[in-house]
């Protein structure tokens, strides 16, 4: 089975995740999510996989959540399209295991999912 990391190399919990699954053996697929978003349908699985509703996967911080989202009553499929077109506001890194998945904040809460 397949294990996806959603990474962003500049960031150094994305890194560090990805050597932590390199270190147990693991050549993960890597998506450079900045570069290439996960598509609606694939974000709205990931999140399901996670447990979590779209607010509790965007990053507050970034000048793109607080032009974008703070303070809009957003439907679930609106939030999701709006962080596929501004994937700077997504948490990172998360890693896919079939048919679970874990944000690697930090990078050892990953290995549960392996």
């Amino acid at each position: 089975m397949s294990i996806t990391i959603y990474h962003n190399p500049r960031c150094s919990k994305s890194r560090n995740t990805l050597s932590l699954l390199q270190e147990q053996g693991i050549e993960p697929e890597i998506v450079e999510y900045l570069k290439t978003p996960p598509a609606e349908a694939e974000l709205d699985r990931i999140l399901t996989l996670l447990g979590m509703e779209p607010e509790e996967l965007m990053r507050k911080g970034e000048d793109e959540y607080k032009a974008h989202f703070k303070g809009k009553e957003l439907s679930r499929s609106e939030a999701i399209a709006l962080m596929v077109q501004y994937p700077k506001v997504i948490e990172r890194p998360i890693v896919v295991h079939g048919d679970k998945a874990a944000i690697g904040r930090p990078p050892e809460s990953v290995l549960d999912i392996l």
